[in-house]
């Protein structure tokens, strides 16, 4: 039996999601008695920080944290990540705020991680698609980039680039946050394969991913330069042992 004193962290990095949020918190605190949530909100103009402070007043497994503007998914996750380590959770999840990611499978992660060190969602598991109402040049967009990432890191998992995930803190702990150097999606392939690096155990579990119905995607041609050139120099990385 597990213990009742495990806590887990769900890390929800928002900027205009007030439409989204008040209704994904309590259905992701529905999951397992053991989920918390902490908000990381880029000060965003639609009040979704205001939004997140009600939902923390009226649930102690609600926190949050303002940020002073618009900086970024990765920043989000490291600033939330310390938050996290502070404070002694044993898993740390990402989590996006528009629905895409269904909370549903948080039951799944927390099954997986009990051996492994870090889940991975995987839209892709052995070849299988399960992405819903993407248009198809986005999706072959992300499968090849997919493709990209596991040849040149050697990394053998089928989605480097998805945004749901679970940590035990350890990973966290181990992996030197302040040398982590990307921001967009490229982010999530350098957490993967730094943790990969430090010999930590990766599993990945299928998810259904659903486009968002409201607000907008944040992905632009920015994040898709920063994912082209991150990933050789992670290969780089790898060969002269600065991971």
């Amino acid at each position: 039996m597990r213990a009742v004193s495990e806590r887990a962290l769900v890390i929800i990095p928002t900027y205009n999601e007030a439409p989204n949020l008040g209704n994904l918190v309590p259905l992701v605190l529905s999951q397992d008695e053991r989920l918390e949530v902490l908000v990381v909100d880029d000060n965003s103009p639609d009040g979704t920080g205001q939004l997140a402070e009600a939902l923390a007043r009226a649930n102690p497994r609600v926190h949050v944290l303002h940020r002073e503007g618009k900086r970024g998914l990765g920043t989000a996750y490291l600033t939330g990540f310390r938050w996290a380590i502070e404070r002694g959770y044993d898993y740390v999840f990402e989590m996006d705020a528009d629905f895409s990611h269904d909370p549903v499978h948080l039951k799944d992660f927390l099954k997986a991680v009990a051996d492994a060190d870090l889940v991975l969602g995987s839209r892709y598991l052995d070849g299988k698609v399960t992405v819903v109402n993407w248009p198809m040049a986005r999706l072959l967009l992300s499968y090849t980039a997919n493709i990209y990432a596991r040849r040149l890191t050697g990394l053998r998992m089928w989605d480097l680039t998805g945004g749901f995930k679970c940590f035990r803190r350890r990973v966290l702990e181990t992996i030197d946050l302040s040398q982590v150097r990307s921001n967009g999606y490229a982010f999530q392939i350098e957490m993967s394969v730094r943790a990969w690096r430090k010999g930590f155990r990766l599993k990945e579990i299928p998810i259904v991913f659903v486009d968002r119905t409201e607000g907008a995607s944040k992905m632009n041609h920015a994040i898709v330069r920063e994912a082209i050139w991150m990933v050789p120099r992670l290969r780089l990385m790898a060969w002269f042992g600065r991971i």
